[in-house]
């Protein structure tokens, strides 16, 4: 029987975000990650060289893994998978924080768009085709950074709102974005 081969950087990152359930990202040492992990610190520190690094790693990984986007064809879809990311944000906060940091930082590396970009890019791909490209560019760059951890977290820290208030407010900004699209661009 061959055994499966280990997903080394997956179980760092996994057992980073065990820890977050306990202590905040500052607290956690190169050491006590490597502990948990089963791993050495040394290889804590060839895969993530910095804890820039680590933190945007940790951040893609929280994003894909902890807080997963349906397939979204239409802005319905997408307003109803937002309402549900806000709500995961608010069950596992450490983790929604860390995202939102981590998206924060200028890129350590060359990366390929995180799974947000991608999905607001294909929902206005199918939603509005003939959506000139300068539009396009506009209107997802409002819903990546309405959608983001980012935006829940300055709402929450910034104004005590909660999932919902925080919906309201990505709604009334997606409404004005989405108002540029002339009806004749929205597939029927």
């Amino acid at each position: 029987m061959v055994e499966k081969p280990v997903d080394t950087e997956a179980a760092i990152l996994e057992s980073a975000v065990a820890l977050l359930r306990e202590r905040t990202f500052e607290d956690i040492t190169y050491l006590d990650l490597a502990e948990a992990a089963a791993v050495s610190e040394r290889t804590i520190y060839r895969r993530f060289p910095t804890r820039s690094h680590l933190l945007e790693a940790l951040a893609r990984w929280i994003e894909s893994q902890q807080f997963p986007l349906p397939q979204i064809r239409t802005p319905e879809e997408f307003r109803a998978a937002v309402r549900e990311r806000f709500r995961a944000y608010e069950r596992a906060p450490g983790c929604a924080f860390v995202a939102a940091r981590g998206a924060s930082l200028s890129p350590t590396m060359e990366s390929a768009p995180t799974p947000l970009a991608r999905a607001v890019f294909a929902m206005l791909t199918t939603a509005a085709p003939t959506l000139n490209s300068r539009d396009t560019q506009r209107i997802a760059a409002t819903a990546q950074y309405f959608a983001s951890p980012i935006f829940w977290a300055r709402m929450r820290t910034g104004f005590d709102m909660n999932a919902d208030e925080t919906f309201e407010a990505f709604d009334r900004a997606m409404s004005r974005a989405m108002a540029i699209v002339p009806q004749v661009s929205w597939a029927s």
